[in-house]
């Protein structure tokens, strides 16, 4: 489940309350610099300008690829750990709008995590340490610490004990190979 607040909205769907919920200031500026770190190939300068004018804590060495999205309205309510990856074109959310309501919720994306390409985060989800997570993938509920998931719907492929033994194994059998 997916940790979220909700807000109900009376007449028309919560997209259109949008400037009620949120300074249309405050989204022109998130725009251009979400934009422009988008586009820019320097790493640490994404970095810095997700720190300095979203707000956001990004942990050191975390690498944000080529076109990822972040949200646009709530960026601050992003965190990602240290000696992460973020996927090519990965969008992630921590608002979602819908007819009746709207909702908000903290992306937590721990250390050392991998996020393939193209996959979509949504509000309120927590990421754990060392996860993988497969490109395409629509990430709709928490991550177990450790654990290789994929799809869409999103499931566990691996435990952290069963990547645990698949690292073992390969250990082993790259050992043995380079004896010979």
């Amino acid at each position: 489940m997916r940790n979220t607040e909700r807000y109900e909205v009376k007449g028309a769907n919560s997209l259109w309350h949008v400037y009620k919920t949120v300074p249309f200031f405050k989204v022109v500026k998130n725009f251009i610099v979400i934009q422009l770190a988008r586009y820019t190939p320097f790493l640490g300068m994404k970095n810095w300008l997700y720190r300095t004018f979203l707000k956001m804590d990004v942990g050191e060495k975390t690498a944000f690829a080529l076109m990822v999205m972040l949200d646009v309205m709530y960026p601050e309510r992003v965190k990602v750990g240290r000696n992460s990856v973020i996927g090519y074109n990965t969008t992630i959310l921590a608002h979602e709008y819908l007819i009746q309501e709207y909702r908000l919720g903290d992306v937590l994306i721990g250390d050392e995590v991998m996020i393939g390409a193209n996959t979509t985060i949504l509000p309120g989800v927590k990421i754990g340490d060392g996860a993988i997570v497969s490109a395409g993938t629509l990430v709709h509920k928490d991550v177990p610490a450790g654990a290789f998931v994929g799809g869409n719907p999103m499931a566990v492929i691996y435990s952290k004990e069963e990547m645990d033994e698949r690292r073992r194994q390969d250990d082993f059998f790259n050992r043995k190979e380079g004896s010979s």
